[in-house]
Formats: structure tokens, C-alpha cells, sequence
């Protein structure tokens, strides 16, 4: 039979020189130094890292794993926050077999408890060449305690899937009681890539029922490069159930979409999804951010709603993009629209994670911009998200995400715009405490006594004290 090759299959010819791969962190400017680093997310958040999971598990440990650029291991760390697993010690828990069908390459590990057991399941592939070498298939192994950073690993077997064809992304999620399995894979058939299954699970890697297929590629933003469905992840809230996915070749285009039903729907149903006609995530040239996907949820120290996924810092890659080392794992706050639907937005760019400033009392109205014009009102996600640039003390620069290399500043009249201040220290603010917990206002420091205030139609600057210079953060 011939069908085009899965965007995922290595040519056997090709040689993969291992990568050199750095953990360090992404760098701090030096008058962050006074902030406790722990407690302080800056994406990117870990570096050459792909297809990233990170969740919090009830121990209080955030666990972290996904794919090396050597694609030739499996690992895993962990820290007490989010921002601690930047720098935490990574350790290996299994590496491919000599021979055999795992002596490949390896991708896309997620960590799940299972009945007790701590299981990874990961894709593999035999190494050698030939036709074996685009067998992908997905696999398990299982840890022999209680601590999956201290327990020995072995091998526990390959999911049975309903066909002996390529697939991959496995993961695990709850639903009304039951335990489900949800993978990609190639349905002999169907003439692509990648589709994207779900069925009841009987144990670790069978089923106990019949798949249900879920979403075939097939609009223009799924099928760019390959015919691609893959990467799963669940979110339930609100009464829904989300399914992200990641759809297209790894390079730019790489995107999520969505699939969303009823709380209370039969999952096992393909008619109870309904599928975004547009992605809700995509390459950001203005935050810089390509290929965003891959993606997980969990949340943070507050209990927020967190996306992680991966992503890189330009578009340009010479050669395949999985030979390429660059993704790195991001996370950001996720929101939520007026229908408790989620508001991904955009990838928001590297540095520390950005605020919304709200309006108190005042639902749906932030500090927002458009253009380089400052305003307050109910804007686009992206458009109200201001990224708090640390500098010497506790003096911060607030700058816009879709506009990094520009700034807030108060001109001669007192008015705050948008862009680079013609005198120094007029971009120059800090936050202080508002009137109740989870506000704050944002001083100016070239007018001790001044703050951001709610002006017109724009903002500008008002006695501190003022009950229009409090703004929520968040």
C-alpha cells in the first residue's frame, strides 16, 4: 500500500548527530536578583524541551517531563512551583533499547498514576532502517515504587490499539467515574497522518470498548505540510470538556485546535464534539513565538488555570523541523470568555509572565491598548496583557506584549502612551499595594505621589490616592 509518510518518520538514511542540550535557564536581568527566583515564572521556562507535561500531583510537586532533542531517553523532574522546574535536577528514568522495536527514537512521554503505579507512556520506534524504522508505536514503562524520581523503571509493554498502524500522544484522563485513554493514530483507511481516538480503558494498555474517532484533518489549518491530529489534552470546566490538539507539520504552522461537549454528554459519542473551525492557538510574529503546540494544563501555587506547550523563538529551520533542538517549554496563564469557554490568546514571548489590569467592580474592563493608544475597556486577551520588565529596586517597565520592544511612559502633559520615552526615567514605575488584597497601583517614579489612572478615554497620570489609580491584577 502507499500512502504519504507520517511527518514524524525519519528517512533511515539520516544520521541524528546528537545535540548538544542545555537545562540552564532562560536568562534574569540582574536587578531581578532581588525577587526569589523560585516563585518567578520567565518563559521560555525550560529549554530544548518538546512536548512538554507538567502537572501537580497531590504530594505538592509540579513533575515535569517531555521529549530530548536526542529523542534517545526518557526523563523527568521536579519542584515545589512551577518556576522551580526551570532549574531542577532532571533525571533519567529509562533510555532506548539496543535492538528491538524501542531502540529508536522516542517521543512525547506523559507521566500518569495508574492504579497506583506510576506509568510513562511514550512513542517509539525501531532503529536499523528499512521499512521497521516507521513503526511507531506506543509503549509503557512502569516504575517499581512509590517515588518516580527514585524508583527503578522497566518496561511494561505496548498499547494495544485497535490497529497494527503508526500512533502516538498517548494520555489518560477521568470522566463521570471513568478512566479514558486518548491517542492519535493512522485508521487503515483514511488517508492521513493522524486522527484522534478515545475509548474506556480496561487496564494500563487495552481498552474495554471500541474506539470512538473524534476528528479527522481536514480544514485548511490542520492539513498544512501533513495531515496531522495528534498531542490531546483535557481540560474540564464550567460544565465542559475540552480537548486541545495539535494539528499540521512541527514548524510554524503548527497550531491547536479544540474539540468541546457537554459536562454531561456521551463523550463516546463524535456527534456530542464540536470542533473550533479556527485554531485558538497559533505562531505570534509580534510576541515571537512559532509553532506553538503540544500542549498540557495544570495550574499554579493560586490555583489558576496554567497552558504549557512548546514553542520557538523564530521561524526559520534548516532541514526537518523534529532534527531542530529549539522547542522550548512555555507556559501561561490561561482565561476564560464570557460562554467559560478558554481564551488561549497568543503565545505571550519570553520574559516574565504578563498581568491584565482590571477595573474594580467593573467586569470585562481592563488597561488595554490599541495600537500605541492606551485605553480601558473590553479588549482582545492579547491587547490587555502587559509584561512587568524588573529593573533596579523594585522599579518595573511595563511593556505590551504584541508591542516588545516599546513601553509605557508619562509625557510632558502627564498623559501615559505607548513607546520609547524621550526623557529618562519617565518609563520608570513600581507597583504598591491597593486599598484590598489582589490590587495594587502603579506609581510613577519620575512623579513620586503619581499613579496610572483611569483618564477620558486614556489614561494618565493622578494623585495616588485617588480611587481611580486602584486596578486589579491578575
Amino acid at each position: 500500500m502507499s500512502f504519504k509518510l507520517s511527518r514524524r518518520a525519519f528517512a533511515a538514511s539520516a544520521a541524528l548527530v546528537p545535540i548538544a542540550c542545555t537545562n540552564a535557564g532562560p536568562m534574569r536581568s540582574a536587578a531581578s536578583t532581588g525577587a526569589d527566583p523560585d516563585k518567578r515564572i520567565v518563559n521560555p521556562l525550560i529549554k530544548n524541551r518538546a512536548d512538554a507535561q507538567i502537572f501537580r500531583h497531590d504530594d505538592g510537586f509540579y513533575y515535569m517531563t517531555g521529549s530530548v532533542p536526542e529523542y534517545d531517553r526518557l526523563v523527568l523532574r521536579r519542584a515545589r512551583t512551577i518556576a522551580g522546574l526551570t532549574d531542577a535536577e532532571e533525571r533519567v528514568l529509562w533510555r532506548h533499547q539496543d535492538t528491538g522495536p524501542m531502540s529508536g527514537f522516542l517521543w512525547a512521554p506523559e507521566l500518569h498514576l495508574v492504579d497506583g503505579r506510576w506509568i510513562v507512556y511514550f512513542a517509539a520506534g525501531p532503529s536499523g532502517g528499512g521499512e521497521d524504522v516507521f513503526r511507531i508505536r506506543t509503549y509503557a514503562v512502569v516504575c517499581d515504587g512509590s517515588d518516580p524520581m527514585s524508583g527503578n523503571w522497566s518496561v511494561l509493554g505496548e498499547f494495544k490499539g485497535p490497529w497494527d498502524s503508526f500512533n502516538l500522544d498517548s494520555t489518560i484522563f477521568y470522566h463521570n467515574g471513568t478512566r479514558y485513554f486518548a491517542w492519535a493514530q493512522r485508521e487503515p483507511g483514511i488517508e492521513t497522518n493522524s486522527n484522534i481516538y478515545i475509548a474506556p480503558m480496561a487496564s494500563p494498555l487495552t481498552l474495554a470498548a471500541a474506539p470512538a474517532r473524534l476528528s479527522v484533518p481536514e480544514l485548511d489549518w490542520e492539513i498544512r505540510g501533513f495531515k496531522v491530529n495528534e498531542a490531546q489534552a483535557i481540560l474540564q470546566r464550567n460544565g465542559k470538556i475540552f480537548m486541545t490538539y495539535s494539528a499540521s507539520a512541527t514548524d510554524d504552522r503548527y497550531v491547536l485546535g479544540l474539540l468541546t461537549a457537554d459536562a454531561d454528554a456521551n463523550i463516546m459519542d463524535p456527534g456530542a464534539w464540536t470542533k473550533s473551525q479556527q485554531p485558538v492557538f497559533q505562531t505570534s510574529v509580534a510576541t515571537s513565538v512559532y509553532g506553538p503546540g503540544h500542549n498540557s494544563f495544570t495550574v499554579d501555587e493560586n490555583g489558576h488555570d496554567m497552558l504549557v506547550y512548546h514553542g520557538r523563538d523564530y521561524k526559520e529551520i534548516e532541514g526537518d523541523p523534529l532534527f531542530n533542538p529549539d522547542r522550548h517549554t512555555r507556559v501561561q496563564r490561561l482565561y476564560y470568555d464570557r460562554e467559560g469557554n478558554p481564551d488561549f490568546g497568543v503565545p505571550v514571548g519570553n520574559g516574565p509572565l504578563p498581568d491584565r489590569y482590571g477595573v474594580p467592580d467593573r467586569e470585562w474592563t481592563f488597561l488595554a491598548h490599541q495600537g500605541q493608544s492606551l485605553m480601558t475597556g473590553d479588549a482582545p486577551l492579547p491587547n490587555t496583557q502587559f509584561r512587568a520588565w524588573p529593573e533596579q529596586g523594585d522599579a518595573i517597565r511595563l511593556s505590551p506584549i504584541l508591542l516588545r520592544d516599546q513601553h509605557l511612559f508619562v509625557g510632558e502633559n502627564g498623559v501615559v502612551s505607548i513607546g520609547t520615552a524621550a526623557r529618562a526615567g519617565s518609563d520608570m514605575f513600581r507597583h504598591v499595594p491597593g486599598p484590598v488584597e489582589g490590587t495594587v497601583r502603579i506609581e510613577s517614579l519620575a512623579f513620586p505621589g503619581q499613579a496610572l489612572a483611569r483618564s477620558g478615554s486614556g489614561i494618565a497620570l493622578a494623585a495616588i490616592d485617588s480611587g481611580n489609580t486602584v486596578w486589579t491584577l491578575g
